[in-house]
């Protein structure tokens, strides 16, 4: 049971699509992402004027690592200065004068998030590649779960907490997590990242952080280790920030369609023991019919 997630938004490419391509009727529109994201699409002035606004709980985090430039590097003059009440960015576009390429544009649009998520990867890979360090980047972008950012003399490290809500999920999730350790020990993975996993206890470089947390049970940690092999360039840069920030999804995508699966199969299970036991017949007793033992002897029942 496979899943192919884009970092785009499906239903924001549609919606943009269509709008693109002719169609003009007033908008009001709520779409949710990953990750607790939220849009909202809307033609707050006339039919033309399209408006997408994005709230994100980490945003503030993410203006430290310089979310800013980015946003006004992608998105230019359609980011406004002040975004709509309730929301941390907003774009406006102009349906009557879009560029050529539109293309380019609703992509553009469609990986907002993706954008917005990427600035402290982004600092991180520009820093390494320079000779520089950098502090330890949090980003808090669930209510209980973070990602950590660091760059290092010739590394960057990303590490994942991530919290299972049931124990099930905690098996689950050590058995795949073990996996993307063991994976790289084959010769077909051996330019992969190295993945590193560790339950309760936080690995070295966030004991600072966490020294006054008490260790949960419900919480494991997975470290990516990267090296300029896997991000210099921009296409390699770009595809390993995308890769990156769906990691977590993935994850628990299949976590859940494993338990989906297992209880499937046992109740397939459960059905073939019913069919065993109602063709089961209980031996009818007969009384006064004559029984052999064994040994050859006869009997009676009474």
């Amino acid at each position: 049971m496979l899943i192919d997630l884009h970092p785009a938004n499906r239903i924001l490419d549609e919606t943009l699509r269509e709008r693109f391509s002719g169609s003009a009727e007033k908008l009001v529109m709520k779409v949710a992402d990953f990750d607790g994201v939220s849009y909202r699409l809307s033609t707050p002035e006339s039919k033309t004027i399209l408006q997408i606004s994005m709230a994100i709980a980490c945003y503030q985090q993410l203006r430290d690592y310089g979310a800013d430039d980015v946003l006004r590097r992608e998105y230019g003059d359609l980011l406004q200065s002040r975004p709509e009440d309730g929301f941390d960015i907003t774009l406006r576009v102009d349906l009557e004068n879009l560029p050529e390429d539109k293309e380019d544009l609703l992509r553009k649009i469609s990986l907002l998030k993706r954008n917005v998520l990427a600035a402290p990867f982004e600092l991180a890979f520009a820093a390494q590649l320079e000779g520089r360090e950098t502090e330890l980047m949090t980003v808090a972008y669930r209510a209980d779960e973070a990602f950590y950012i660091k760059a290092q003399q010739d590394r960057v490290t990303v590490i994942f907490s991530t919290t299972f809500s049931e124990e099930t999920d905690r098996i689950f999730g050590k058995v795949f997590l073990q996996e993307f350790v063991d994976a790289r020990r084959s010769p077909a993975t051996q330019n992969a990242p190295q993945v590193l996993f560790s339950a309760r206890e936080p690995p070295m470089e966030l004991r600072s952080v966490l020294s006054s947390s008490q260790p949960d049970e419900n919480v494991g940690y997975v470290t990516f280790v990267l090296f300029p092999r896997h991000y210099t360039g921009k296409d390699k840069a770009d595809g390993c920030i995308s890769r990156i920030q769906l990691f977590r999804d993935y994850l628990h995508y299949h976590i859940k369609a494993s338990k989906a699966y297992m209880h499937s199969r046992l109740r397939v299970r459960v059905d073939s023991f019913l069919k065993v036991l109602n063709r089961a017949r209980p031996e009818q007793i007969e009384a006064g019919k004559e029984k052999k033992t064994a040994s050859g002897k006869t009997f009676k029942r009474t």
